[in-house]
This record gives structure tokens, sequence and C-alpha cells, in this order.
């Protein structure tokens, strides 16, 4: 018998009492731990991300452009990559060129680009993770990996969650989900921590309090998500 046939084996008999794909599935473990007020969950959000060594920064809803603007200027960025449904109020504070994000862009092109704004599907305060779907304030999943700079904007409390659970509850399985806990790093063999390998060496999250998604943006998230052929 070959190790093959060894572990379709074992599989099968370990589905041996599964009746169909229809079998519901026990999920009893707990969807989150301990109960939180709101500004605590958006608390824990902010003290996870800053332990993933992301930057927090809070503002409201009017003073959002400003707050944008100011960090792309410290960043001393002078172009900044723009998915195709970002909300162009958000950098009408900032003189840098806005890069259209394009299906034909290559890396060696996005790899000149100094920083990359996008909105996020949602936020896991336990995790300190940002969720992108590649919804039209998120655009395709490269343009967060390759720029060195990404601001993350959360709007809040609408997009925070407690927990993973709560999280999966509002994503659809089928977008192209991008999970985010802090700046790219990794580790050698002697535990020099490298940043900016696999991803933006610095993430920067914008919790903003007040306003609504916009419907353009809405349209992308969930269920209601928009053709997936746009974004890869």
């Amino acid at each position: 018998m070959s190790s093959r046939e060894r572990i379709l084996g074992r599989v099968r008999r370990a589905l041996a009492d599964v009746h169909g794909e229809d079998t519901p599935v026990e999920r009893a473990y707990l969807r989150e731990h301990g109960a939180r007020s709101v500004e605590e969950t958006v608390e824990l959000l902010a003290e996870n991300l800053a332990d993933y060594r992301a930057v927090v920064h809070r503002c409201a809803q009017g003073e959002l452009a400003a707050v944008i603007g100011r960090l792309l200027a410290e960043r001393g960025s002078t172009r900044v990559l723009v998915p195709p449904g970002l909300d162009q109020g958000w950098l009408a504070a900032t003189d840098a060129e806005q890069v259209t994000d394009r299906a034909d862009s290559t890396p060696y092109e996005l790899d000149r680009i100094g920083s990359v704004v996008t909105g996020c599907a949602v936020a896991v305060a336990e995790t300190g993770t940002l969720v992108l779907d590649g919804a039209p304030d998120q655009g395709r999943r490269r343009i967060t990996l390759i720029p060195d700079h990404h601001i993350c904007v959360v709007r809040v409390p609408g997009q925070v969650v407690s927990s993973v659970p709560q999280a999966l509850g509002r994503l659809d399985p089928a977008r192209p989900l991008t999970w985010i806990s802090g700046p790219s790093a990794t580790s050698d063999i002697e535990l020099d921590r490298v940043e900016g390998v696999h991803g933006p060496r610095t993430l920067e999250v914008v919790l903003v309090t007040g306003g609504r998604p916009s419907a353009e943006a809405d349209q992308g998230t969930g269920a209601r998500g928009q053709d997936g052929s746009r974004l890869t």
C-alpha cells in the first residue's frame, strides 16, 4: 500500500459518519473572548495594531484628508497609488501625484510609487488584523504588497469587530481576502527581524470616526461583491 493510499484511507475513515455536503458543522466555540463595549473593542484594536508595529492615528471624518495629507508629506511621497473606488475627498489635502491602479502595471512600476492609500473591509480587535477584500476602495491585492508605505483607513466603529469568527461572518469567501497583521516582517534563524520583505515596510492605520462608507465602496463588500474579473 502506498503512502497516498494510506492517507486517503484515513481520510475516508474519518469521514465515514458524514452524510453529504449539507451535514451541519457544530460551531460551539466562543465568538469572542469576554464582553467589551464598543469603545473597549476599538481600544483593543488600536493596542494590538501598535503591538504589531503599525502606526495608529485617530481622527474625525472631517479631519481625514488633512491627516492623510500630513502622513504622505512626512513620508516624502510624491506619488500615491489610488484604488479605483477610493473617496477622492480623502486625498484633497495632498499635492502628491495620484497614480491610478491599472491591470497592466508591472511590479517594477508599482515599486517606484511611494505610498498607497486604501480602505478596508473589516478590522479584528482581538488579533489586530485588517482584512481587505478587493472592494473598489481597496483595489487589487498587489497594490498593498509592493509599495513600501500603506495607509489604511478604518471606519470606527462600523468596520471593527471583536473576533475572527465575527469577521468571517461579514466576509464573502469567494472574494480575494488579504489579512494584514502589522507591516511585513520576517526573521532569520538568528531571529534578526527584517521588515518590508513580503509587503510594505510601514503600515499606518487611520481610525476615523463619523461618516458612512460610500455607496460605491459598499457595493464591493460581502455578498454584494462587484465583478471579480477586474481585481486579481
